[in-house]
């Protein structure tokens, strides 16, 4: 398995530079941020975790835009993936979000994944146009324009909510697009979606049961004649010798790691104490 870390990004605490730089140098695989543009004062869209209005973390408040977060980590690192846990590419207009996420691909050597997510806070997207009803079906549109952008010399798209004539665009990504994972509850219903427009699968942080949650991936996977087999990121707590172990057999491919709200130097110890626990330089 390959080890990652996610940084709740915020105006305070440890830069996404200086945590991806110590993930790095620590042996870590991968280095994750969220994405919130804003968050609406006056809500009906309850949080996943707290079940109501109101928000387990400030951050949400706080989080930095996630795309000038991983360029400034892309310039301090030269090894580590560069990835959103998860973006909100249904807040974006498809040709610019392209433009950015290909130039910093383009800036840091091909290193860029794309996680993405549908979006518990229906009023942030209400905000961006986007309806509640529609917001799978929008973020299939803006994947897929973004997709035709990064493959064709000349490109357009027409679509139900997004329409663009021949265009040109460059840079294109390094290698042939750009791998897109899913974070959302392990449903069949999120695995069909997966199966026909993404590459692979993020946890929610309180999933359970996911060995018949990856066991039902792969069928459909299967079922919707994907070639290979879909990759599976789990987000993980505290470090679990006895759970890494498990999911490595039921076929987790990668195990991300979150980061304590703390300083920078507390951070950076803890990056550093996590990594000698795996095993990730020895």
């Amino acid at each position: 398995m390959r080890y990652g870390i996610v940084l709740f990004t915020s105006d305070r605490g440890i830069t996404p530079a200086d945590a991806a730089s110590a993930a790095e140098q620590a042996g870590f695989d991968a280095f994750y941020v969220p994405e919130h543009t804003h968050i609406p004062v006056v809500r009906a869209a309850a949080h996943p975790q707290t079940g109501d209005s109101s928000l387990p973390d400030d951050r949400y408040l706080r989080t930095l835009d996630p795309w000038v977060a991983l360029a400034t980590a892309a310039a301090v690192t030269s090894r580590i993936t560069l990835s959103t846990a998860v973006a909100l590419p249904a807040e974006h207009h498809p040709i610019t979000l392209a433009k950015s996420i290909a130039s910093l691909d383009h800036l840091s050597g091909g290193r860029v994944e794309l996680g993405v997510g549908f979006g518990w806070n229906t009023d942030e997207l209400a905000h961006h146009g986007v309806p509640a009803n529609k917001r799978r079906t929008v973020l299939r549109e803006h994947l897929d324009a973004m997709r035709t952008l990064w493959s064709n010399e000349e490109a357009e798209f027409d679509g139900d909510f997004v329409k663009f004539g021949p265009s040109w665009s460059w840079p294109k990504p390094v290698h042939a697009g750009v791998p897109v994972l899913l974070g959302a509850g392990g449903t069949e219903k999120t695995f069909a979606w997966l199966a026909a427009h993404a590459d692979g699968w993020i946890t929610t942080p309180t999933e359970d049961d996911l060995g018949a949650k990856i066991e039902l991936l792969q069928r459909v996977w299967k079922e919707a004649e994907r070639e290979g087999s879909p990759r599976v990121i789990a987000l993980a707590g505290k470090h679990n010798a006895e759970q890494l172990a498990r999911w490595d057999d039921l076929g987790v491919t990668e195990v991300v790691f979150g980061l304590p709200d703390r300083d920078a130097a507390e951070v950076t110890g803890y990056i550093a104490h996590l990594g000698g626990k795996l095993g990730l330089l020895g």
